[in-house]
């Protein structure tokens, strides 16, 4: 087969997740000859955004015929992987180590030659710089996802930063990335398409969710009983994510209306001892009796489900921010900071609102306005974000919007196998 080259120009355009690229040097002789072959490379398969679009574009790439390979240090869902139709390849993509890194290079260059690779398509930096490398001398299309934000303190962390930008076509996974992109890096718009993540709406809906998965969460957090209204918040326990922030809004939120409520903390602490700095500054303020840290939550449709309204309190901007759109595809009004992906994801008072980062007192406001409103009026807003996610974002349109660009690169399509 001729590979296109990882330089190749792209036109691309993106409206609603969906992408339009042309592409040179396409090989029409390789149409039919073996399966299109994609690996991914990503450090862990543990919790995270970036790991659940691996499974997702997996599941994806398997359906369509294709080959899904995923080049990782392992986890926690690796089986979901292979019983997806993946294959997992073990190495320390974690490291960080540059002559790990190297190594990992040459592992990944053995492997694209051995599994007739036909793109190879990075998410994380570390194992992006052996992916990059490997494919320059191989020759392989090399593609990147640019999930995050990357902050950038200093010039040798902005050039670390810089292989998620060496992709052709780089994926960004919101609008405000994509802008982040051109202004960082002055790519050409071309080499971007914009693909945002999604919701599962076949996972994360009322309907879908019985009762008794939602009584049998609720008897797990001892609130079986319990008639106050819950405020949730899930995510990593690290400080970014303003969990600080959500505890000072619940204490003046307590000051407004008393303990009629329940504000739940989901989600696993990063071994960092942060969740003892958490119950430290619950206790301070006087919250114990309405802020709880459940821990990890293996059925969040659930946890949305009791839910009344949904919190993310991000400090830092999140590339996309999955949470408020699971949320909102759960029928579940939602509070968001202004700014990052949620800007594009929240359509302020429609589907929720949006508050400015780290204003716990607005937070609080915002809050108390949501619990004091009708229930009809309640459930009219929630439908409102519904039908935003379903029109917009999807796991399935973000996946077929990838296998698009998947085939533009190689030149051919998943369906034309012999």
């Amino acid at each position: 087969m001729t590979s296109v080259s990882s330089d190749a120009a792209f036109g691309a355009e993106a409206t609603g997740g969906h992408s339009s690229l042309s592409y040179s040097d396409a090989s029409e002789t390789a149409k039919g000859r073996k399966p299109l072959t994609v690996l991914q490379v990503v450090p862990r398969l543990d919790t995270g955004g970036v790991e659940r679009t691996t499974l997702e574009i997996t599941e994806a790439i398997c359906a369509a015929g294709g080959r899904a390979l995923v080049a990782t240090a392992g986890g926690q869902l690796e089986f979901r992987i292979q019983r997806a139709g993946g294959e997992i390849f073990h190495m320390n993509a974690d490291s960080k180590n540059p002559l790990t890194m190297w190594q990992n290079a040459r592992l990944m260059r053995r492997l694209i030659r051995e599994e007739s690779v036909d793109i190879v398509h990075a998410r994380s930096r570390a194992p992006a710089w052996s992916a990059y490398w490997a494919t320059r001398s191989s020759g392989t299309p090399f593609m990147t996802t640019f999930h995050g934000t990357y902050n950038e303190e200093f010039g040798l962390k902005k050039l670390y930063n810089s292989v998620m930008a060496r992709g052709r076509p780089v994926i960004a996974n919101s609008e405000f990335i994509r802008k982040l992109i051109i202004e960082r890096y002055r790519l050409p718009e071309e080499q971007i398409v914009t693909i945002p993540r999604g919701a599962d709406i076949g996972v994360f809906s009322e309907e879908s969710v019985g009762n008794q998965r939602a009584i049998k969460l609720a008897e797990s957090w001892g609130l079986i009983e319990d008639p106050r209204a819950i405020v949730l918040m899930p995510g990593r326990l690290t400080r970014w994510k303003g969990a600080e922030s959500m505890i000072d809004a619940a204490a003046q939120l307590k000051e407004m209306r008393g303990p009629d409520f329940a504000v739940l903390l989901v989600g696993d602490d990063d071994d960092s001892g942060f969740r003892e700095t958490l119950q430290k500054r619950i206790d301070a303020a006087g919250a114990g009796d309405v802020v709880y840290l459940t821990g990890a939550c293996q059925d969040m449709a659930a946890a949305y489900k009791l839910s009344s309204v949904v919190v993310s309190a991000s400090i830092e901007p999140e590339a996309f921010g999955r949470v408020i759109v699971e949320a909102q595809a759960m029928s579940r009004p939602v509070i968001a900071t202004s700014h990052g992906g949620a800007r594009e994801t929240v359509a302020h008072g429609e589907s929720g609102w949006l508050y400015p980062p780290g204003d716990s007192e607005v937070l609080a406001a915002t809050i108390h306005q949501a619990l004091e409103m009708d229930p009809s009026a309640r459930a009219h807003m929630g439908l409102a974000g519904r039908a935003r996610i379903h029109t917009s974002y999807t796991v399935s349109a973000m996946q077929r919007a990838t296998l698009d660009v998947y085939e533009q690169v190689a030149g051919r399509t998943f369906q034309a196998l012999i």
